[in-house]
């Protein structure tokens, strides 16, 4: 019993010393501000928009030429 008592000791001693250099690191960390968060949330959902135009275009012509042939 008491070897059970010394792992659980243990591990909760791993357990906390973790969540202490998780949140050192944490601290280190350089969060964006709103404005360059917003900026690049933009530039993400400008570039999804272009290659969804892009593959909707393929997609038609590949189509189109598809249809083409089999006619």
């Amino acid at each position: 019993m008491g070897e059970w008592i010394q792992k659980a000791r243990d591990s909760l001693s791993h357990l906390v010393e973790f969540f202490k250099e998780a949140w050192q690191e944490l601290k280190k960390v350089h969060w964006p501000s709103r404005k360059e968060t917003y900026a690049a949330t933009l530039l993400v959902v400008i570039v999804v928009l272009m290659i969804a135009i892009f593959l909707a275009l393929v997609d038609f012509g590949l189509t189109r030429t598809i249809q083409a042939i089999i006619s």
